[in-house]
């Protein structure tokens, strides 16, 4: 699964109750954005300029060609930021955050050298609207990002069991078709401890520094092999090197394992999984999982593409239906090509076929796939009555 860009925050699911004094905070973040966010390539180029002036060694973290990184970092704060009112969700995250970006070999003053910049540019583009309760709110809720990820950090350094990142060699790659790639990796020396459905940071040599998000198809192996499905995205710097000039004895540089998606196996509850485009290599991997089981509970695998021949891992996902009673697999295609419908394939988006069938409240929902895909699936559970604690999707803040 591939991320080259970084969508706005998705509005799925109603906040945690919060505290008076976060709501305030919250209030000030939001109404604040709102108007600085028209001005957000400006704010952007602020930042960076701020950050290389008050940390210049900052600029070696980042690609040659800033353009390449197009913003990402802002965004990425900028989501962290916006979502403080769901600690539920986002401590775990901003953890796992934290002991990725060992990889990096950040210090403290690289984090307090982004706050400022941030609070600058919002500063510089908000003008009038930049009072001092603006201020103190984005602060505290930086304050709070930056103390968690830290504290992650520094745990994992004093525990000293992992390395701050990992690297691999590339085995195999091959084209599924021409804008789609299978990629496996081998490790060189250790392997990644990730669990089926997470996703990884990574970093290929035909484009050092420009980090992006990955997720392994497979659960884990004995032999600590990494299968990735990469789509060339338009306009994207990473993924058309993936899939274009990739070759094997490539090495490619992992950070730690990101996401909480996957199924629990003890709960009991029946498993409605959701995924679109390359989104479906997390889900794969869990379904791999799984599949070391006798005894399962049932799953319904809802698989939607445009087109017919998006599905690419329809057949292999039909196999492992035909051997596991407890897996059904169910293709969703938007439109038919001038053949017609086909036979078992349902026509609409994810979002079209789970709200017409159902009724899906009994079941753990998991989706991936395109952010915009995501949105509209969970607020089409959520519109049927799905609580959304029983919904699980990862947020793609940073890389």
């Amino acid at each position: 699964m591939t991320d080259d860009r970084i969508s706005p925050v998705p509005r799925l699911a109603p906040p945690r109750d919060a505290p008076q004094a976060v709501t305030v905070m919250l209030e000030h973040i939001e109404t604040s954005w709102q108007l600085a966010r028209p001005y957000a390539d400006d704010l952007a180029q602020h930042f960076y300029r701020l950050l290389f002036t008050l940390a210049p060694s900052a600029r070696e973290l980042f690609p040659v060609s800033m353009q390449a990184d197009n913003g990402r970092v802002v965004r990425a704060l900028l989501r962290a930021l916006r979502l403080v009112h769901r600690p539920d969700d986002l401590v775990p995250l901003l953890k796992q955050l934290g002991r990725d970006h060992r990889k990096f070999g950040l210090r403290p003053a690289h984090y307090e050298a982004a706050g400022t910049a941030l609070l600058g540019s919002l500063k510089h583009c908000l003008g009038p609207a930049w009072t001092p309760e603006v201020e103190r709110a984005w602060a505290e809720a930086y304050t709070l990002v930056a103390r968690v990820m830290q504290d992650a950090t520094a745990q994992a350094e004093a525990e000293g069991t992992t390395p701050a990142y990992w690297t691999g060699t590339v085995a195999e790659h091959h084209r599924l078709s021409w804008d789609l790639a299978l990629v496996r990796v081998e490790p060189d020396e250790w392997a990644v401890p990730y669990r089926a459905g997470q996703y990884l940071s990574v970093e290929v040599p035909q484009r050092p520094r420009l980090w992006r998000y990955l997720s392994p198809a497979n659960a884990p192996r004995p032999d600590g092999s990494l299968e990735f499905h990469v789509r060339a995205v338009e306009g994207g710097w990473v993924s058309p090197a993936v899939v274009g000039h990739t070759r094997p004895g490539d090495v490619w540089t992992f950070g730690a394992p990101l996401g909480t998606l996957g199924a629990d196996r003890e709960s009991g509850r029946p498993v409605l999984m959701v995924g679109g485009g390359t989104g479906v290599a997390p889900l794969q991997a869990v379904v791999d999982d799984l599949g070391r089981w006798v005894d399962n509970p049932e799953v319904t695998f809802c698989y939607g593409g445009r087109h017919w021949d998006d599905l690419y891992a329809l057949d292999q996902l039909s196999g492992l239906a035909a051997v596991n009673p407890w897996l059904t697999v169910w293709p969703v295609v938007e439109r038919f090509d001038d053949t017609g419908p086909i036979p078992g394939v349902e026509q609409g988006t994810p979002a079209e076929a789970v709200a017409r069938w159902g009724p899906w409240h009994e079941h753990d929902v998991l989706v991936s796939g395109p952010p915009e895909m995501i949105e509209e699936t969970v607020a089409a559970l959520l519109g049927t009555g799905v609580h959304p604690s029983r919904i699980n999707y990862d947020p793609f803040l940073s890389a």
